[in-house]
């Protein structure tokens, strides 16, 4: 799939209500000060990337492997945002260099998830989010077995705890998890159940882990 095909299902209804569920949980994982800086690991198209520019006042930068991806989400814009070709588990950024740090679906597609679970880590002063798809939910059936279809196609699924032991003896603290999207449709009855279910559910498609680094100020 090309970047452009990528993006373009974000503009559809369901992509849409996917982004715009996923995007509110990052932000109120994230809780942002003013001026924070922030990193998107596994960029991509950038769309996380620019979601984080309306997040947080402060630089935002995006990071990925594939050049082409990282040339597309550049012409996408706002010149604001720095991006950079990069492997996840060799950031090009010095320790703590970002406020906050997040991959949002980009570690499923990395084999040494750990290692760029540890840089993320690195490269953070206050606080990292890893959103991840969810082996235990209705999505993974119709789209993650066999190997994956579609947009799937490759993607590694989690399980709540799996996802949870990625930062097993890091220096990070507070870990906790959401998820969201238990419905994939996106239809009508799929909204008004995503709006009744608490985020810690642990049915979503989507799981977010949020942890604090050690050294951060409380």
């Amino acid at each position: 799939m090309d970047a452009a095909t990528y993006d373009r299902w974000y503009a559809t209804p369901r992509g849409a209500w996917i982004g715009r569920r996923e995007t509110a949980l990052l932000r109120a994982a994230l809780q942002c000060r003013p001026g924070e800086s922030a990193l998107d690991v596994g960029c991509g198209t950038g769309f996380f990337t620019r979601a984080l520019a309306g997040i947080t006042t402060g630089a935002v930068a995006g990071v990925d492997a594939n050049a082409a991806w990282i040339e597309y989400a550049r012409d996408r814009g706002p010149d604001s945002i720095s991006y950079h070709s990069a492997d996840a588990c060799a950031l090009p950024f010095a320790d703590r260099s970002f406020d906050i740090v997040i991959a949002m679906a980009a570690l499923c597609f990395i084999e040494d998830q750990r290692g760029a679970v540890r840089e993320m880590v690195r490269v953070a002063r206050r606080r990292i989010a890893i959103g991840l798809l969810n082996r235990h939910s209705l999505l993974w059936h119709r789209k993650g077995r066999h190997g994956g279809s579609g947009g799937y196609r490759g993607a590694q699924w989690h399980t709540v705890r799996e996802a949870l032991s990625l930062l097993a003896d890091l220096p990070v603290r507070r870990v906790r998890m959401r998820t969201a999207i238990h419905l994939p449709s996106g239809d009508w009855f799929a909204r008004t159940l995503e709006r009744m279910l608490p985020p810690q559910m642990p049915t979503g498609a989507f799981i977010l882990v949020v942890a604090d680094v050690a050294t951060a100020a409380a």
